[in-house]
């Protein structure tokens, strides 16, 4: 009887795979790899634990992002919400590998109790960039943006972190962070420390609540939170964030799901065409996109959407000026399947439909998705007969 059971049960669930859409596909989304790290300071390798993302297998010429966490549990919480804010096309989470601590590592345990206890201890740091950073770049694929999250103490470690050794990390979670008794001298380090922080962008998002846990590190909050607004530079642009009213151990869902959105915000968002870059025309755009690209985050965030939109909506006010900026967006951007197609619409309007067909055709070559495959090959037969 129960076998029976187990039996119909599987293929209810064969079914029911066999009719959800590919981005909700019931293959399993976690693969998780162990990453053992050796350092002098122990006999025994740390093995960390690693989440590879769904696409990781399938898409080799991808690089992905790192986000690291010191608390082993923490792996659960963070695989689950990439995999649900990610799988809708890198949105709003970008696709990351996941690196999370060993469960009870002794040593791991020591280098973390002089970080905190002794002033100006920079061991766990020396680890982290000697030994555990050059180890996830060997084995995996990254493409060097790298965040650190943290919650209670981990937080703490991860501030520590932001004023010792800012070069390792391009964004700092930490949330509700434990900063009272001197923890790891971060309150008492961060004017000076802060005051001197120089180089690429460095982005924190730091974040507390009013539940009564945190009632004990409110003050101390806010000493940091004053000091950080008191020492203002061209390197760390921050967010601190209140989620009062909210539970406890609700804080490190609240803070990683806030500080993705915030930090991928200017990745993700097209720029309005009556926005401060884009009334300066299609350069700047441009140039915004090269910033993002080459200084805040070191891989490419394309300027195609914003361009055409820029272009869409110039366009019906000055034919001449809006082509001008749909081939700004295919000569800044020509792989983008979506800019080849959006300057053959243009030439369409225009009647000239040798380049109309041109474009489309550029169009299907990059790109082999069947949606837009299906609305190219739609387009370029209309072209074809000089509609």
């Amino acid at each position: 009887m129960i076998r029976s059971l187990v039996a119909s049960c599987m293929l209810v669930v064969m079914a029911l795979c066999s009719m959800v859409p590919l981005a909700a596909r019931c293959e399993p989304f976690q693969r998780i790899d162990t990453l053992d790290v050796k350092t002098a300071s122990a006999s025994e390798p740390m093995p960390f634990t690693v989440t590879l993302p769904p696409s990781y297998n399938d898409n080799k010429d991808k690089r992905y992002v790192v986000l690291f966490d010191f608390h082993p549990r923490s792996r659960a919480y963070l695989d689950g919400m990439h995999d649900w804010m990610s799988h809708n096309g890198d949105w709003p989470w970008l696709e990351t590998i996941i690196v999370t601590a060993p469960d009870g590592n002794k040593a791991l345990g020591e280098l973390k109790t002089l970080a905190i206890e002794q002033q100006g201890n920079t061991q766990l740091l020396d680890f982290m960039q000697q030994s555990l950073l050059p180890a996830i770049d060997a084995k995996y694929r990254t493409n060097g943006f790298r965040i650190i999250n943290g919650f209670t103490g981990n937080a703490g470690l991860v501030l520590y972190t932001l004023l010792n050794r800012p070069e390792l990390f391009n964004a700092y979670f930490a949330a509700s962070p434990v900063l009272s008794g001197d923890f790891a001298y971060v309150v008492k380090d961060a004017p000076k420390k802060l005051a001197a922080m120089a180089g690429k962008p460095r982005f924190l998002m730091m974040s507390t609540s009013d539940s009564d846990f945190e009632q004990g590190q409110l003050a101390d909050f806010a000493l940091l939170e004053q000091t950080i607004e008191a020492n203002p530079n061209k390197t760390l642009n921050y967010a601190i964030k209140r989620f009062d009213g909210s539970y406890y151990m609700t804080q490190p869902i609240l803070a990683t799901a806030y500080g993705i959105e915030w930090l991928f915000d200017d990745y993700h968002r097209v720029l309005k065409p009556d926005s401060e870059i884009s009334k300066q025309g299609a350069d700047a755009i441009i140039a915004h996109y090269q910033f993002l690209s080459k200084q805040k985050y070191g891989f490419e965030v394309p300027s195609t959407d914003s361009l055409i939109a820029l272009a869409d909506a110039k366009f019906g006010i000055d034919s001449a000026q809006g082509l001008a900026v749909y081939q700004a967006a295919v000569a800044a951007n020509p792989d983008s399947h979506t800019a080849h197609d959006a300057l053959a619409g243009a030439y369409a309007k225009l009647a000239q439909f040798d380049k109309a067909v041109e474009h489309e055709k550029l169009a299907l070559k990059h790109t082999n998705h069947p949606f837009w495959t299906k609305k190219y090959s739609d387009s370029l037969a209309a072209f074809e007969a000089g509609k």
